[in-house]
């Protein structure tokens, strides 16, 4: 591919802050779509509306909504359609996330105690089940059946990888081709299905919009590896989660995979233990190794791969800011700390 069939800015030098940039474009939008989200959440049963506000309303990048309004923009496309679907994104996503809790133990998310910690397994779980129908009851306002399917298929997705994950849980033999299909499942098929849902309102042709899915779903992939590749060597207080939490928690991800494949004798036998047992009194020995084996370098070049994938497949789309937001996300994905 040549260099001028890349997004211009993908030729030279990013511009200052990548996810800053992809956020000033549309940041009017945004704040529209922060009030339909606050509306929406809404209900006569006053557990609902605290739990769900704790997480939804504390912070995150939006970063999923925003692909709706820029995949969208490309097309001239901007309303209450497009804002719509971004708040539907947004409550799917949210409800995973208060599921994940759950299944987790979590006690931290994005630096707050979680909901499950403050209310209980019960009322997470069933508030995350009327984020999921809240959802559903906005989409059919859209009336596309196109839309409603994607975003069916999509949330059933998400479950099987959930599911997925669940069942590879202290597993030291997990590969690396079984890691990529659960955080494909898990995570990047939202990103995807956010992307492609811009060009779909938007008008945009099929060739349009699965290129869309594509570079979503490359986004996703370099996203969760990122999310992966922090959870051992953020900087204290970074991630807004305790450091080593997926190992605590007996999730196999990339950097443990890599290490795994690389160690030798006594050493490996401590990184399948550590798994295994899902303890953290080992900590700082596994991160040393890790480390020392060029894990995290590596799962760094790969998620920095999966995000030109990502840019890549925005090439034969409309050139515009939109664009070019849409391949800002893309680096800040990866270049997040």
């Amino acid at each position: 591919m040549s260099p001028e069939a890349l997004p211009h800015r993908a030729r030279g030098q990013p511009s200052g802050n990548p996810l800053a940039a992809a956020q000033a474009l549309i940041a009017q939008e945004m704040e529209a779509i922060d009030r339909l989200i606050a509306e929406h959440l809404d209900s006569e049963v006053a557990l609902v509306g605290t739990v769900a506000r704790h997480l939804i309303l504390a912070g995150g990048k939006r970063l999923r909504p925003a692909l709706v309004v820029h995949a969208a923009g490309l097309f001239g496309h901007a309303g209450q359609d497009v804002r719509l679907l971004a708040a539907v994104v947004e409550f799917i996503h949210t409800a995973t996330l208060l599921h994940d809790d759950v299944v987790d133990e979590s006690e931290l998310r994005r630096g707050r105690r979680t909901a499950n910690a403050l209310w209980g397994n019960a009322a997470s779980v069933l508030v995350g089940d009327f984020l999921y129908s809240r959802a559903f009851q906005m989409m059919v306002r859209v009336g596309r059946m196109d839309v409603m399917r994607l975003l069916a298929d999509t949330t059933n997705t998400i479950a099987e990888g959930e599911v997925l994950q669940l069942s590879f849980l202290h597993d030291p033999d997990l590969d690396e081709s079984r890691y990529f299909e659960i955080i494909r499942r898990k995570t990047a098929i939202l990103f995807a299905a956010a992307a492609e849902l811009g060009g779909l309102v938007g008008g945009a042709k099929p060739s349009e919009y699965e290129a869309l899915a594509r570079y979503g779903l490359a986004l996703g992939l370099a996203f969760q590896v990122t999310d992966d590749l922090l959870d051992y060597c953020a900087a204290p207080g970074a991630l807004g989660k305790n450091l080593g939490e997926d190992l605590r928690e007996g999730k196999v991800t990339l950097p443990l995979i890599l290490a795994l494949a690389r160690a030798e004798g006594a050493e490996r036998e401590r990184l399948r233990r550590a798994v295994s047992e899902g303890g953290t009194e080992e900590l700082d020995s596994v991160l040393a190794t890790i480390d020392r084996l060029g894990a995290l370098a590596s799962c760094r070049a790969r998620a920095r791969n999966l995000a030109e994938e990502a840019i890549a497949a925005l090439t034969t789309l409309p050139a515009s800011p939109h664009r070019d937001a849409l391949a800002d996300l893309a680096r800040y994905a990866v270049e997040r700390a």
